[in-house]
């Protein structure tokens, strides 16, 4: 039985429609949507191998194809048949951009298109019943297949995300110390610049050997430092 159906465009993950089930079981309800908003923000990142995917999620499965920037995504019973799933959701997109097509790219708020409910609904009833002729037929189409489909696990999609979203922002953290630290070296070099003028002012020839060591090596060893810190978080992330 199909539970969950939602549109999103793909470039920012923005909830273009929807359509909820009777809402017996709204708590399962909200949670799943979050879920399919998490998988909406994983994808506008770039961060889909196929443009048709199937996901389990606890006694369920999120199913979506991605067509034209747009993701049309449903969540179904481990038991519902993947090939009907994936024709309902076939349904939707063709009805989709026959209707909204030339307005996706300009939509502006979330579920700008909340009206697409209307067909969702009437498209749900359709695929509601698995042993109708309609459905038997759909599901003996042998130039419709899904086999192909790759399936996986929702917390190893979104777990992906999430360690992509921290060596991200490890990595912008680690430049901006870096950038702090050149500061610093070059802050250090000055100083002892100046200092090494005034030693020639005075008469004070013959240098200050480790001074002399620290305004050569320093700058070096900060860039050095912050490279290995940038391989270490690497490997105990992934």
């Amino acid at each position: 039985m199909v539970k969950l159906t939602m549109v999103a465009r793909v470039t920012d993950g923005l909830p273009l429609a929807e359509g909820l089930d009777d809402g017996r079981d709204q708590k399962d309800a909200d949670f799943y949507k979050q879920q399919a908003k998490l998988l909406f923000k994983n994808l506008s990142k770039g961060q889909h191998e196929a443009s048709r995917m199937s996901i389990e999620t606890g006694p369920y499965f999120f199913h979506y194809i991605i067509e034209g920037r747009v993701c049309y995504l449903t969540m179904c019973d481990r038991s519902y048949p993947k090939k009907l799933a994936f024709q309902y959701l076939e349904d939707l997109k063709n009805e989709f951009e026959r209707v909204n097509g030339s307005q996706i790219e300009t939509a502006a708020r979330p579920y700008a298109f909340i009206k697409f409910d209307t067909f969702i609904q009437k498209t749900k009833k359709l695929y509601l019943d698995t042993r109708t002729q309609r459905n038997l037929a759909k599901l003996n189409d042998e130039l419709y297949e899904v086999h192909q489909i790759m399936t996986r696990n929702v917390q190893e999609v979104l777990g992906v995300g999430e360690k992509l979203d921290q060596v991200t922002e490890m990595s912008t953290r680690l430049t901006s110390d870096t950038r702090m630290y050149a500061d610093k070296a070059k802050d250090l070099n000055r100083q002892f610049t100046i200092y090494g003028q005034l030693r020639l002012i005075y008469g004070m020839h013959k240098p200050f050997g480790f001074q002399a060591l620290i305004r050569k090596y320093a700058p070096v060893a900060i860039v050095i430092g912050v490279v290995l810190m940038l391989f270490w978080l690497k490997n105990k992330i992934w």
